[in-house]
């Protein structure tokens, strides 16, 4: 039974690693072959920042260089997102060796801001609006910490600076306690509020090179009409990652992977719980390797976790193999994660969930669990045929020679058999004719036979 057990748990790591290992190739795009020097690139800005879109940037740039592009556009219309996404993602087109150009269509705020100020050119479409990029946190609370505002503001001015543009209006859109005069608008950013740009405003103060509606006016703003325009888009793979992870479905992910799993191991037969827990743990590492958050070794630290756990069920360790898996597996669904706060907190809520689920089934189940093969639940009756020691009846009623006093308890010669034996109470010196009156287990009691009673039994 244990061997059949290991064979199932080598099967769902089978399928877990089988249903991750595949998104290596999703990750790589097919490459195509176009006239160097005669594309543009449009690599679209149209979600929440976080590392997601970063990774996916990262490989528009990379197929750019591939197909020797001569302009990269960023269509943006973001909201914003996290600060570490944005910083990563200003490096990358401040690194690249291919001319860039934002293209906001939509808007460009908070993250989305600086992400433009990085390119070497932004241009606007009508209605579109850059700025608000002041720090707020996650419940959408301006962020008061001077070290903190003082360290954009710094990243935010050194952006502009780069591009030839104006610093101060820079931290107008980040600082509320900044002041500016904006003399070409007839205007002064006043301290607690945060500067935002519509298009014409931005034309009029230098943040934008010109007002374009269509990526044909972006072509021309950046001085290379009529190249070949080549969209890349999100994969199906990237589209299903940006969903898988997800606060709600990651947890969600988490929750069936830990109960099913923990159900398989606890109750007989490799069934729906095992098949849809290897599928939630397979599917959390499947979108997170696809948005770039996790390797090869997140997932193989995790399946080493399950086997020292599983090695803890049927090999017991005293504690270490359990706690050295339990380790394992928390550092591998962590570590895959982009914020190891936020997959900490997902854990955490799915593994009492899932605790809630494993106490109900197990209690439905009971019967069937595993812990069952190492609990003698048979009674032992003599009803059954079972005796604790082998039964003395036959002595009853028998006469013998007590071999030493009985004060009361001793040994006797019964036939030729040496027996301990105990008398009602009474002392019966050594040698003295006696005979079993009573046997009650082991115990044999005797008495102390009369001059008259002696004879053969």
């Amino acid at each position: 039974m244990i061997r059949t057990r290991w064979v199932r748990f080598l099967l769902m790591a089978v399928l877990l690693l089988s249903a991750v290992l595949p998104a290596a190739q999703a990750r790589a795009e097919s490459k195509k072959a176009y006239e160097p020097g005669n594309t543009a690139v449009v690599l679209p800005v149209h979600q929440t920042v976080e590392s997601g879109l970063q990774s996916f940037l990262e490989r528009g740039f990379r197929e750019a260089e591939e197909a020797r592009a001569a302009l990269v556009i960023l269509d943006i219309d973001t909201l914003g997102g996290e600060l570490d996404s944005a910083l990563g993602i200003g490096k990358l087109i401040r690194e690249s060796s291919i001319p860039t150009i934002a293209f906001v269509h939509g808007r460009a705020a908070s993250a989305g801001t600086y992400i433009a100020m990085n390119a070497e050119r932004i241009v606007m479409e009508p209605g579109s609006s850059i700025g608000a990029a002041a720090m707020v946190d996650s419940t959408g609370k301006l962020v008061d910490n001077p070290k903190q505002v003082s360290y954009w503001v710094s990243l935010v001015r050194a952006a502009a600076e780069m591009r030839g543009r104006n610093a101060d209006i820079a931290q107008a859109m980040v600082d509320p306690a900044f002041t500016v005069q904006l003399p070409q608008l007839n205007r002064t950013k006043a301290q607690g509020e945060i500067l935002s740009l519509t298009a014409e405003e931005a034309v009029k103060v230098g943040y934008s090179e010109k007002i374009g509606a269509t990526l044909d006016d972006v072509l021309q703003a950046a001085g290379k009409p009529g190249l070949t325009l080549l969209h890349v888009e999100l994969t199906a793979a990237e589209k299903a990652a940006k969903w898988l992870t997800s606060p709600l479905v990651r947890t969600l992910l988490l929750l069936v992977g830990i109960a099913g799993v923990a159900i398989e191991l606890f109750v007989p037969g490799f069934g729906l719980p095992g098949i849809l827990g290897t599928l939630g743990f397979g599917l959390y590492f499947f979108g997170h390797y696809i948005a770039g958050f996790a390797g090869v070794e997140e997932i193989v630290l995790f399946v080493l976790g399950l086997v020292l756990l599983l090695l803890e069920i049927f090999l017991p360790g005293f504690g270490i193999l359990a706690l050295a898996g339990s380790v394992s597996l928390v550092s591998g669904v962590v570590l895959a994660a982009y914020d190891t706060g936020d997959a900490f907190r997902s854990l955490g809520i799915a593994a009492l969930l899932a605790l809630v689920v494993i106490v109900i089934v197990l209690r439905i189940f009971k019967h069937k669990g595993v812990w069952n093969k190492f609990i003698l639940k048979d009674a032992l009756t003599a009803e059954s045929g079972y005796s604790s020691s082998s039964s003395r009846d036959y002595l009853l009623w028998q006469t013998g020679t007590a071999a030493t006093s009985l004060r009361p308890s001793g040994s006797a010669m019964i036939g030729e058999e040496r027996v301990d034996v105990v008398t009602g109470g009474e002392f019966i010196t050594a040698g003295s004719q006696v005979q079993v009156v009573l046997v009650d287990g082991t115990r044999v009691v005797v008495k102390k036979l009369d001059s008259e009673e002696r004879g053969p039994a």
